[in-house]
């Protein structure tokens, strides 16, 4: 079905052969997954990103729920209500909605005003922490909020130096002029 004229076209419609169940199922009923299906999901993730983040295109809001999965262990990403595209003529940073990627995958410098820009390494903190959970059953970061959340994120990785923070402080800056 096609819109009577260009101004009219508002919706774009995305159709996948059928996707039995999603990455958040098959973690919570599937304690006999060996080395070479977490392999195979974790690569088929990877692609998926190197494909988007070639196209310009940022999910910000990559979770298990996220991620259709079928009985040939095949995965597809879904859910781009959160996506937005970074057209080349823009900076490399992005500063787009407050609002982004659900908070036990959420990056540590959306956690929070101190790094209003951010790059498609969001995405692969996610990744990260969907590969985690598929390891260990259980989500890396269940943060309560968002205080949390960081709180969490620092008794795992430590506490930043004060020079990294000046940094991305300083990085923020420069992409802000």
């Amino acid at each position: 079905m096609l819109p009577p004229s260009r101004r009219e076209f508002r919706d774009i419609y995305i159709i996948f052969e059928l996707m039995e169940s999603d990455l958040h199922q098959v973690i919570k009923a599937n304690d006999d997954l060996s080395p070479e299906h977490f392999q195979f999901f974790f690569y088929q993730l990877l692609r998926g990103m190197k494909y988007m983040h070639a196209a310009n295109v940022f999910h910000r809001d990559l979770k298990p729920k996220n991620i259709l999965a079928n009985a040939d262990c095949k995965l597809k990403i879904c859910d781009f209500g959160l996506s937005r595209v970074s057209f080349n003529d823009t900076p490399s940073a992005i500063f787009w909605t407050d609002y982004v990627a659900t908070r036990w995958y959420r990056a540590p410098e959306l956690c929070g005003s101190f790094f209003s820009k951010y790059t498609p390494a969001i995405d692969i903190w996610s990744i990260g922490c969907i590969f985690a959970e598929m390891l260990t059953g259980r989500p890396l970061f269940p943060g309560k909020n968002v205080v949390h959340q960081l709180d969490l994120m620092t008794d795992l990785l430590g506490t930043p130096s004060e020079e990294s923070i000046f940094e991305t402080k300083k990085l923020d800056d420069i992409w802000e002029t």
